[in-house]
């Protein structure tokens, strides 16, 4: 086994341990493993059904036989059906003709073996398989990995749900929010984003050669294969599709693959503004001991975590679009560019994984400095030209806009200034007093209550 040092890819290489939750699902291995699972269970699925007279109903001692196959699929086992493989140039193939021989050892199923893979296309058995990978690879690892970042925001959030902070719409300062309002925007973006993921049905197939059930109904012309089907695609809990040629045409796949994108581009989204907002000082970062930041610089502690995560995002997306838009296109009733195609999905959800990584490691290091935040804030009273002119607006001051603009736009309004202006309006005294105890500090809305409640 070559060193990881070896690797072509990173994802076996340096960030191998990163990933690794997503190797029991994608792996060539894997694969292999579930192409077995559902031949299996459809050959157990033919031997229950009793319109089908060539075949029993197979005895508990098989059926946990089925089980120990299955459970006990090694790498010693994927490498003989690969060698079959390398023979017949099939791989599908290969594992019908592992399965026969692993199974005539048992008496009960010799009598079974030519029903091992009856009336199935390959796809059949593929597009099952895949639709396994990724349904449990969803539920076991993907979700779990979102969930926990965006517990981790919603826990940035309330903590510093009070502390003021100044927005930056344009890249210019702007109406104050807070530090915790920010973090909640973005801990409600990204669960609705994996409220997206989680929707997607998962769809199945098994149909035969073109879609039609043809070498079902010349076997057995009077079995109602469509029904028997469903029933089987839906007790792997999948979502059973009638409508298909060859191919399951993959399009909840590419849902799915959409959903996952855009989860990502909101991560995308809050990696550049942590990064800056630790390049404003608002953040710092935790320092960790014997770390490096540069080569030549000893003072530097990088925001490295977020770009590593910014990077990732960047390969995973490129993989996930491209898959989207290829994958439900195939040529009349079957092409096999979407099988060559499909193979990368593990690597672009674990460029995803390790995004999704990145990114916490990046949140548990952050520290706000609230001094730093207050300084931007005093340096810059201009923002509460919005708040005067709305008051002035509501006792009816004229082109309110305007004679704000006139000192704000463009200029620095230091605190004298804007007290001198709000003095000197024809507004009730309560109103003046109100404004003239206004801070930019203080002029932050609802933004406190919003991030609380996150």
């Amino acid at each position: 086994m070559p060193s990881p040092l070896a690797a072509l890819s990173p994802l076996d290489g340096r960030y191998a341990r990163t990933v690794d939750p997503l190797r029991g699902y994608f792996s060539e291995q894997a694969l292999i493993g579930y192409r077995v699972r559902v031949e299996l269970a459809w050959l157990q699925a033919l031997a229950a059904e009793r319109a089908i007279r060539e075949l029993k109903p197979f005895a508990k001692r098989t059926l946990n036989e089925f089980l120990r196959i299955q459970k006990a699929f090694s790498e010693r086992d994927a490498e003989h059906i690969k060698n079959i493989e390398a023979e017949t140039s099939h791989d599908v193939k290969a594992i019908e003709y592992w399965l026969r021989a692993r199974l005539a050892k048992n008496r009960e199923a010799q009598r079974a073996l030519e029903f091992v893979h009856f009336a199935c296309t390959s796809e059949d058995i593929n597009n099952l398989a895949y639709a396994l990978m990724v349904r449990e690879s969803r539920e076991a690892v993907m979700l779990p990995a979102l969930e926990r970042l965006i517990g981790a925001l919603r826990q940035l959030a309330r903590r510093h749900a009070a502390l003021p902070m100044l927005s930056r719409t344009h890249g210019q300062a702007a109406t104050p929010t807070t530090l915790g309002k920010e973090m909640a925007n973005f801990a409600h973006r990204l669960a609705r984003a994996r409220a997206r993921i989680a929707r997607v049905a998962v769809l199945g197939k098994l149909n035969g050669a073109v879609g039609n059930y043809n070498a079902h109904v010349a076997a057995y012309p009077g079995f109602g294969w469509e029904r028997f089907c469903r029933r089987f695609v839906e007790r792997l809990g999948l979502e059973f599709n009638p409508y298909t040629t060859q191919i399951e045409p993959h399009d909840w796949l590419a849902e799915l693959l959409d959903a996952y994108a855009h989860a990502n581009c909101v991560l995308l989204g809050l990696d550049r503004d942590l990064w800056g907002y630790v390049s404003l000082g608002y953040f710092a970062q935790k320092a960790t001991k014997g770390e490096v930041g540069s080569s030549t610089m000893p003072h530097k502690v990088n925001p490295i975590d977020f770009e590593n995560s910014e990077g990732n995002l960047g390969v995973a997306n490129a993989l996930l679009r491209h898959l989207s838009d290829k994958l439900p296109v195939s040529r009349w009733q079957r092409d096999l560019s979407d099988s060559t195609a499909q193979r990368n999905l593990g690597t672009a959800l674990g460029h995803t994984l390790l995004a999704y990584q990145a990114c916490l490691r990046g949140l548990g290091r952050l520290q706000a400095d609230p001094a730093r935040l207050a300084a931007d804030l005093e340096g810059n009273w201009e923002v509460l030209a919005e708040a005067v002119q709305q008051v002035m607006r509501r006792h009816g001051v004229p082109d309110a806009y305007d004679k704000l603009k006139a000192i704000s736009r463009g200029k620095r309004l230091e605190r004298r200034r804007l007290a001198q202006f709000v003095r000197a309006l024809p507004i009730p005294p309560e109103a003046k007093k109100r404004l003239l105890a206004l801070t930019p500090a203080r002029y932050t809305g609802l933004a406190a209550e919003l991030a609380k409640r996150i």
